[in-house]
């Protein structure tokens, strides 16, 4: 929760939003493949992740454009986000925002986006509508495409007459065959048409960088789609291709579910004339267990790991090491490696399969990686102390152990032991931060001579003000055990472990070479000896 409420804070304030001014006049048709795309403001690769606000950010939009903008980082390209709106009875409120936020929070912000604005704007399909009736009328005037009047009513009884007939349901492009003057006068009746784009036989097959060769004879098993609704809204495949030329797209990166949708966008684009970009498929993320990654499994959004405490530079490294496009699958690669380690002719054609049972093991170290830099690890710290505060509140008696040295020792002391910081604040260390409710009984139980052990740890913690080794500490605690007579070392440690901690069993420290300055903490611990024993 505390890194929800500081997102903004952490990543700084957003570039600024470009203008809504009037769209950008649509770029010349060109009869001949193989130029520089009109659109591209300045040379070089350009990338878009284009996702649908129905619904928030998951592992496999997060992967997708993680994807995008390695690659384009790699090559000194620009990565876009692109919001595709159109479907404007699906859309939740927020996602729009969710979407761009958690990629900000991932390391990975676009160059251009709705929020901070760029050249090509705007960056929502639902404020380029101009554009898309631009281009179907251009394609209603070359014949590529055609007005269709059939009513939901009748679509919806030609698919139950297919299934009837165990057929895949298809449209059977009745409206192809209309007439100039039927369909001038159907329109003068004030009917709404949709605009249908005609498919045709001979799909050129295409080089997905990814799959290789490809074709799908997309008309032979396909009636001809719909590019533009009644509402003037377009579908997935007009807007698509108009936008990926309008920006400039150099490369298209998406999921292999749209692998055999190519074949039409190719002949969207034979029939404006346009040269269209790269294809690179990248293969499905998958559960472990290899079934389908799900939005209706709640633990998947971005979202619910800044929750539960994951940091993002994990996240990212799980879900490129589960996948391809690397020379070595190793653990714990940084964004600036995986940048320089990418390579796109290393991606396969298998589905990753995502284990997020080793998530914690990926977090651990790269929280250990942070701790060991001096400016990531203040931040820590800052982090650390908003969840003490959230967690303990008023059961901090003691609130030195808010103190910027004291909380960095601890996250020092436990480097390589935790995954998450939450796993600070959970009760396995509440010791660290809360009294813990540990009586004279308690201790007694242990050894009679409770009396004679206080005074002298007492006496050692009071009179130390130095840095110790934990190696010096144990000298020193030794010596003292003899000195208590009958008490013997073990058990004059059990009592305090239990007298800090609540419990006669910690785990040993990663470093025990480690020095502590002893001050914050003795002090502390003094406090609670001397009210637990008198």
């Amino acid at each position: 929760m505390a890194a929800l409420r500081g997102l903004r804070r952490l990543r700084g304030p957003r570039g600024p939003r470009g203008p809504r001014g009037p769209l950008p006049p649509p770029a010349p048709r060109r009869a001949a493949p193989g130029g520089p795309h009109p659109a591209a403001r300045e040379p070089g690769v350009r990338v878009r992740f284009a996702p649908s606000p129905t619904g928030f950010l998951h592992l496999g939009g997060l992967r997708t454009a993680l994807y995008n903008y390695i690659f384009a980082k790699k090559h000194n390209g620009i990565f876009i986000l692109r919001l595709e709106d159109t479907d404007q009875a699906r859309l939740v409120p927020g996602a729009a925002e969710n979407i761009e936020d958690m990629l900000e929070w991932a390391g990975i912000p676009p160059d251009e986006s709705p929020g901070r604005g760029g050249p090509s704007g705007p960056y929502r399909q639902s404020l380029r509508l101009e554009l898309y009736a631009h281009a179907a009328e251009e394609l209603l005037r070359t014949g590529a495409a055609y007005r269709c009047f059939c009513t939901p009513q009748q679509l919806q009884l030609l698919k139950k007459e297919a299934l009837r007939n165990h057929q895949t349901p298809r449209y059977d492009n009745r409206c192809r065959h209309l007439s100039p003057e039927q369909a001038a006068k159907k329109l003068a009746a004030g009917a709404r048409p949709t605009v249908r784009f005609r498919l045709q036989e001979g799909a050129q097959s295409f080089r997905d960088l990814v799959y290789g060769w490809t074709q799908h004879e997309v008309a032979s098993v396909e009636g001809d789609p719909v590019i533009l609704k009644a509402d003037g809204f377009p579908t997935y495949h007009l807007a698509c291709v108009v936008d990926d030329h309008h920006m400039g797209i150099t490369h298209v990166l998406r999921g292999t579910e749209w692998l055999t949708s190519t074949s039409k966008h190719l002949l969207l684009y034979r029939a404006l004339g346009w040269e269209p970009p790269d294809f690179a498929h990248l293969p499905l993320l998958l559960n472990k267990d290899g079934s389908k990654l799900s939005k209706r499994q709640g633990d998947i959004f971005v979202e619910s790991f800044i929750r539960a405490g994951f940091l993002p530079e994990a996240l990212l490294d799980i879900v490129t090491n589960c996948g391809s496009g690397f020379a070595e699958n190793q653990m714990g690669r940084t964004l600036p490696e995986l940048v320089s380690q990418f390579d796109l002719t290393r991606i396969t054609c298998h589905s990753a399969l995502l284990d997020l049972q080793k998530l914690p093991e990926f977090n651990r170290l790269h929280l250990s990686r942070l701790m060991n830099d001096e400016a990531q690890r203040s931040r820590l710290v800052r982090e650390l102390q908003a969840l003490v505060e959230e967690a303990y509140g008023e059961q901090l008696e003691d609130r030195e152990v808010l103190g910027r040295e004291y909380v960095e020792r601890v996250l020092l002391l436990r480097k390589g032991h935790v995954s998450r910081l939450q796993d600070l604040v959970s009760p396995t260390y509440s010791y660290l931060w809360a009294r813990p409710a540990v009586g004279r009984e308690q201790l007694q139980i242990i050894s009679g001579d409770v009396d004679a052990v206080a005074k002298l740890v007492l006496g050692l913690l009071e009179g130390h003000n130095v840095t110790l080794t934990q190696e010096a500490l144990n000298k020193e605690l030794k010596g003292l055990s003899e000195r208590a007579g009958g008490v013997g070392y073990s058990s004059m440690m059990k009592m305090l472990r239990l007298a800090l901690s609540g419990k006669q069993f910690l785990g040993p420290a990663k470093n025990k070479d480690q020095k502590w300055s002893c001050k914050p903490s003795l002090k502390r611990s003094s406090n609670i000896i001397g009210k637990t024993y008198w």
